[in-house]
């Protein structure tokens, strides 16, 4: 575990506070923002027991509000039953029956607007339906759906009986899915034809026959949805059309109430080591902190029109579209396809027609639509913009600058949230009515959120820019209860060292002058050059500041004098170099680093391609990019990948 120190000497001294008429319409003031920080601090549980009865509608209240006594498996409000779905649905009925809840649009660009009323007739409907197919409280279901509508009707009724859903991206592939499926030991699969993706037909139906061919025993029925009016086999016995299943259900559904720590879903992340990791999540307290991150990071109004681009198959997708919005009687606009379809200016596009107001996504969309200029965006009128977000990882200063700047015109505050699968929802992020914001730092941890750096012995570093483990030391709502089906990983994974006291994220963070947390990168993502330990993080931010640098991801690299050496990956804003290979440009970028962070992060070697190898979800596959920087065959699986054909690029072959 030793972790020595974490140098860091990129600083960013800009800083951007909200404008004043946003401040004065904002639902979070300083004082009030001071008052819940001085609440959580004066009384950890009873600051989280008062938010719990003001913000979810119980059933049945709860008398206590945090069960530790079997610590790391901590079980929150756990004699309070509720219903997840009941309280982002019925409650909205009586003031918000006619409000838009969703306002749907194809990748063919077809639009729907689905309001409250509608929305719960459509869960009532299908709760029922899977009811009739057998499905009980506790059962397994897994959700293998494009991003409509209807996934998260899907996921809404599943909630609504009790049922525990698990998601799977539908861009992962059968072998994914099928781990996934014997994992969980899931009772149905939910699933499409098709979807629509990128200009063409994703075969989700085909993959899921795939995924059942050899073992899965535990599914009995599949539910498929009609999207694309493809040609898929549909086996007797087995397979059933949504449509069909829905037939002569009843459009009425008593919720089933949940105890508060009974399982919502599962969520599958990868691990650095061996199979992906069920993530398991709660009722009540990941209802909670959905409800508190709407309120205090979005401050979500009555009047908002909100638009989380994630999938609804990542962590993003549950809390920012299943669940937060709909707990908060939100507008939410919700897109099936790519933002790049059938050009760059789609997402501005959808902003302009259907006046979104609040805008999150991740920076590697940020980046990419950066790179071909300003003019496409500048062509829309974004001026119903007035908070953007960032999610998925740490924003480059100088994305954030473009984002602030060309999609906010300035006046709109950025959040940039950090925060995981496992912890449910925001855990460091600027509320944006008070926070004085800088680029590139996720700000501050949220009232009741007691999050650290420490050191290898847990004491906490209190030098300035001095970095070291980023860990969690109380527990809070939202938080993962366990591995599915592995307690023991559960413990290893997420609470391994300082006597199992502390929550690791595993990442690395330092906190600057202000006390602003910077993530730094992963902690297996921290290089040890000569003795110096640098975030990868840091460097890729000094490169995409050059002009002439679109995306940029560093690993490291074994070296006989150093420990290891800075291999950097470079995305142009232009076209790639001939052969890629221009030692100027190289020599550059190289000098550029060293001024920017000093000459020890200079990079050894710099290699140019036209993108970076990312998952569908948009995330950089860095452990590919290591294992070519150290001359390695590829033998992982490589099928989730976006863009395949990029690893000859990267590894030189073409």
């Amino acid at each position: 575990m030793a972790q020595e120190n974490i140098e860091s000497t990129l600083h960013e001294d800009r800083q951007f506070p909200p404008s004043e008429s946003f401040v004065q319409q904002a639902s979070l003031h300083a004082a009030d923002l001071d008052k819940l920080y001085q609440q959580a601090e004066q009384d950890h549980e009873g600051f989280w027991a008062e938010q719990a009865r003001q913000l979810i509608d119980w059933q049945q209240p709860f008398t206590q509000t945090l069960d530790s006594s079997n610590a790391p498996h901590y079980r929150w409000f756990p004699d309070g039953k509720l219903n997840v779905s009941y309280n982002c649905l019925d409650r909205q009925l009586e003031k918000n029956a006619d409000k838009t809840a969703i306002i749907f649009e194809g990748e063919k660009g077809d639009v729907e607007h689905i309001s409250y009323r509608e929305l719960h007739h459509k869960v009532c409907v299908f709760a029922n339906a899977l009811k009739a197919q057998g499905v009980n409280k506790g059962d397994r279901v897994i959700i293998y759906m494009p991003m409509i509508t209807e996934a998260v009707v899907a996921m809404q009724a599943c909630a609504r009986i009790g049922a525990i859903h698990s998601v799977v991206f539908g861009g992962f592939s059968a072998s994914s899915m099928k781990d996934r499926i014997e994992d969980t030991g899931a009772k149905v699969v939910i699933t499409a034809d098709g979807g629509n993706r990128g200009g063409k037909v994703v075969p989700l139906k085909d993959t899921t026959d795939q995924a059942l061919e050899n073992g899965c025993d535990s599914v009995e029925t599949v539910i498929v949805f009609k999207r694309c009016d493809e040609n898929i086999t549909m086996q007797d016995g087995r397979d059933v059309w949504w449509h069909d299943a829905e037939q002569g259900q009843s459009e009425d559904c008593e919720p089933e109430w949940m105890d508060a720590a009974d399982p919502l879903f599962l969520l599958y992340t990868s691990g650095s080591t061996g199979k992906p990791k069920g993530i398991q999540h709660g009722c009540g307290g990941y209802l909670l902190n959905a409800i508190t991150t709407m309120r205090w990071v979005f401050d979500i109004q009555d009047s908002d029109v909100f638009w989380c681009t994630a999938d609804v198959g990542w962590i993003t997708g549950h809390t920012y579209v299943a669940y937060g919005p709909l707990a908060t009687g939100a507008t939410q606009v919700i897109y099936e396809g790519v933002p790049t379809v059938p050009d760059a200016g789609r997402f501005w596009d959808i902003c302009a027609r259907h006046g979104v107001t609040i805008f999150y996504t991740a920076p590697t969309a940020i980046r990419a639509l950066m790179k071909v200029g300003d003019d496409i965006p500048n062509s829309y009128d974004l001026s119903s913009l007035r908070l953007l977000g960032t999610v998925g990882e740490p924003i480059n200063p100088e994305a954030w600058m473009w984002y602030y700047n060309v999609i906010g015109s300035g006046r709109c505050p950025i959040v940039d949230t950090w925060w995981q699968t496992e912890t449910g929802a925001h855990m460091i992020a600027p509320v944006p009515g008070v926070t004085h914001a800088k680029p590139g730092s996720c700000t501050r941890p949220l009232p009741g959120i007691d999050a650290a750096i420490v050191n290898d012995d847990g004491e906490e570093v209190t030098t300035a820019n001095q970095g070291g483990y980023l860990v969690i030391r109380k527990p809070w709502p939202s938080m993962i209860q366990t591995i599915w089906g592995d307690d023991k990983r559960y413990k290893e994974t997420y609470w391994p060292y300082f006597g199992g006291k502390y929550y690791l994220a595993g990442d690395s963070a330092r906190r600057d002058e202000d006390d602003f947390f910077w993530i730094m990168g992963r902690i297996d993502d921290v290089l040890n050059v000569s003795g110096h330990r640098l975030g990868t993080m840091e460097i890729e931010s000094a490169l995409v500041s050059h002009p002439n640098v679109a995306e940029a991801a560093v690993v490291g690299r074994p070296h006989d004098v150093k420990g290891e050496a800075v291999f950097a990956y470079v995305v142009l804003k232009g076209t790639r170099p001939d052969g890629g290979i221009d030692e100027d440009l190289t020599q550059e970028l190289r000098n550029w680093v060293g001024t920017e962070i000093g000459p020890i992060a200079k990079p050894d070697d710099i290699r140019y391609s036209d993108n970076l190898p990312k998952t569908r979800s948009g995330k950089i596959m860095r452990r590919l990019l290591r294992a070519i920087a150290k001359g390695e065959e590829i033998t992982q699986d490589t099928s989730t990948l976006e863009n395949e054909s990029i690893l000859l690029q990267l590894q030189g072959k073409a």
